[in-house]
């Protein structure tokens, strides 16, 4: 029974990893490409022949190896790239570079066709059948002339690309950006766009200050939930500790007093008792202060020698 289950849970890894790589797959574009190269870039036997890039528009590294590419619709598995080198691996962002020379045997990145007198130029996923990008190669480009996205990476892709997003590049950019070689840098667009520094100065005080005035109300809201917090700790410990008033006579009061006065008074000479007070209440009809024993005098006591 456990081997059963261990045999579902390898079948659901790999029936989720799979769609994960084919769609890392879907990341890779055919970028740029040069048909007939005279004084262009070398491949790495010193030859000047027909080259095309791939570019990797994802963010992460995918391998090509297992891939097809062809120029003819009607055969996509012409080349079929080797699997197994670690060349292959194509970084997030980055280019590789394929030489169309018809001359295979040279390596994995020479290709066993050419692009002159080729009418498209495909790039296939590994099983032979699913079309990564396609691009229809023009007929008048001249000499030393590359034909590539003006952005890389960017525009429609697939077996339905009409060439959208496509251009002659004004200089061949093999195994590098299209886009970033003769644009302006970041710098120089927002020094176009705002000569005076007026849309940088706004953009700046509006940050700091929008960052003071939350930093005010974080601190404020902070601030109100700790003294209400405090407020009820408070008020639960008074109503914890409340006495009351109406529970304790006078008498008591008095009698409290009394002790308390007698225990602070230095000259008070008492003998040491525990701290237990105990008051009896004792009711009398008449005050011992009125009485007629009160009134009388007492007889002087003569004394004999």
């Amino acid at each position: 029974m456990k081997s059963f289950y261990k045999i579902i849970l390898v079948g659901v890894f790999v029936s989720l990893s799979v769609p994960v790589i084919a769609q890392s797959k879907r990341d890779l574009r055919l970028n740029e490409f040069l048909v007939i190269n005279t004084h262009d870039f070398q491949d790495d036997f010193g030859q000047q022949n027909a080259w095309f890039e791939i570019f990797n528009s994802g963010y992460g590294t995918v391998d090509i190896g297992g891939c097809y590419l062809s120029n003819d619709p009607d055969n996509l598995k012409k080349y079929c790239i080797p699997r197994g080198d670690i060349l292959t691996a194509i970084k997030p962002r980055q280019h590789i570079l394929f030489w169309a020379d018809d001359q295979a045997y040279r390596g994995t990145f020479h290709v066993n066709f050419k692009l002159e007198g080729s009418e498209y130029l495909i790039l296939t996923a590994n099983d032979g059948r699913t079309i990564l990008d396609k691009v229809r190669i023009p007929g008048n480009l001249q000499p030393n002339q590359s034909y590539g996205r003006v952005v890389d990476g960017n525009g429609p892709y697939g077996p339905e690309n009409e060439n959208e997003g496509w251009d002659i590049m004004q200089k061949t950019s093999p195994s590098t950006n299209n886009y970033t070689l003769d644009g302006l840098s970041k710098s120089d667009r927002m020094k176009k766009m705002d000569p005076f520094g007026w849309i940088m100065a706004i953009m700046a005080m509006s940050v700091v200050f929008s960052a003071l005035v939350l930093l005010y109300l974080a601190f404020k809201g902070i601030g109100n939930i700790s003294i209400r917090a405090l407020q009820k700790k408070s008020d639960s410990h008074h109503q914890s500790t409340k006495v009351s008033v109406a529970e304790t006579s006078g008498e008591e009061y008095a009698a409290i007093a009394t002790a308390l006065f007698l225990y602070a008074n230095e000259n008070e000479i008492h003998d040491v008792e525990n701290t237990i007070l105990t008051i009896d209440k004792i009711r009398r009809d008449y005050s011992p202060w009125s009485t007629k024993y009160q009134m009388f005098r007492q007889v002087p006591n003569v004394k004999k020698r």
